[in-house]
């Protein structure tokens, strides 16, 4: 494959959660969902973000962690040099942006009693438009996460979930968002579309309303250093039916409290770039080349969906396996299509966090 003329996308890398503190967060997180392992941990400014950031670099606390059992990781972010902003106004189910992270199960009804047995705040299990149970549960900083079945499964560490898996997201024109995320991003198959009133939405907020849903997989098998890990997602969209829906994050900066981008493992940024172009989504960020992220490297863009909602690309260059050793792996001249060796896939769980 010549990487000038077609880019390849290895599956959802990591979904952004702007929070006040990383390490109590993370502990959260690898707590309920697994992500108990450190890919990279980063304080820096963020320079590149201006037009997300007001114009102005911002100190950060980054940290991306995964989950080995399979799925996208979360990238855990923090400002150091301001107080992180919540939404002006609670969350409706609706709202443009990313409302929901969907989390793999093994076994939905199991997740959701170990969870009710440790007395988190989660919604009775419904019935999907697809047949299939899933329930939320919210984080301690309001948060919502859908838990659903998955597959693609790649290490089996007897947790009940793997991580990211895709994402409920909020839009206002459903033809022009389904052309968006199956014309660049590969999400071409419809699983349902389905008007009306839905009973596993009853718990929501605003989750009574009229909505249209369409459930999205891609058809093509993800391929990639990382692939494996990161195995098969979805992305779901929700329309609100009969008024207006707000932005999430309307008045407020790229970082702050929520779910602030999804980002995309690829190779062939130059070719996506000029794909990104021909669609009318260009990227409004650009790391131009290979950006230092502490342990890891890669060259990052961002481009905008049909409602503002920030999807990142990262072509990652380096990233370390055993940095006690000193073990980094370049991947600047591998096929793009092919996966690492299983082996040092699983080298990855020598980063496993034992204490934050």
């Amino acid at each position: 494959m010549d990487n000038q003329k077609e880019y390849n996308i290895s599956g959802i890398q990591q979904i952004g959660i702007g929070v006040a503190d990383v390490r109590e967060a993370w502990k959260w997180y690898i707590s309920q969902f697994g992500t108990d392992i450190r890919i990279f941990e980063d304080e820096a400014v963020a320079g590149l973000m201006l037009p997300y950031t007001d114009g102005k670099p911002r100190k950060r606390l980054a940290a991306l962690a995964i989950n080995m059992q399979g799925g996208g990781g979360f990238e855990i972010w923090q400002y150091k040099d301001r107080v992180p902003q919540p939404p002006a106004q609670p969350i409706k189910l609706g709202d443009l942006g990313i409302f929901t992270v969907k989390i793999k199960s093994h076994d939905v009804r199991k997740t959701y009693e170990a969870y009710l047995s440790k007395g988190l705040k989660a919604s009775q299990p419904g019935i999907s438009p697809d047949g299939l149970e899933n329930f939320f549960i919210t984080d301690p900083y309001n948060n919502l996460f859908q838990v659903v079945a998955g597959n693609s499964w790649f290490m089996n560490e007897n947790k009940h979930t793997g991580a990211a898996y895709g994402a409920i997201i909020g839009v206002s024109d459903m033809e022009e968002s389904i052309r968006f995320y199956s014309d660049i991003l590969g999400y071409d198959e419809i699983i349902y579309d389905e008007t009306g009133k839905f009973s596993d939405f009853e718990a929501l907020p605003g989750g009574t309303e009229t909505f249209r849903r369409v459930l999205l997989k891609h058809t093509e098998k993800r391929q990639g250093a990382f692939s494996p890990v990161f195995g098969d997602s979805q992305i779901e969209l929700v329309q609100l039916i009969g008024r207006k829906s707000n932005r999430i994050y309307e008045g407020r900066l790229w970082g702050d409290l929520g779910f602030i981008h999804m980002c995309f493992d690829i190779n062939g940024m130059e070719a996506l770039r000029e794909k990104c172009r021909l669609a009318g989504h260009p990227f409004t960020v650009d790391s131009s080349t290979s950006f230092d992220m502490g342990e890891a490297a890669g060259h990052f863009s961002y481009i905008e969906d049909p409602d503002r909602t920030l999807i990142e690309f990262v072509e990652t260059h380096r990233v370390p396996i055993l940095k006690k050793l000193g073990w980094y792996l370049n991947l600047t001249n591998r096929n793009p299509r092919k996966s690492l060796p299983r082996w040092i896939l699983k080298a990855l769980a020598f980063n496993r966090v034992k204490e934050l």
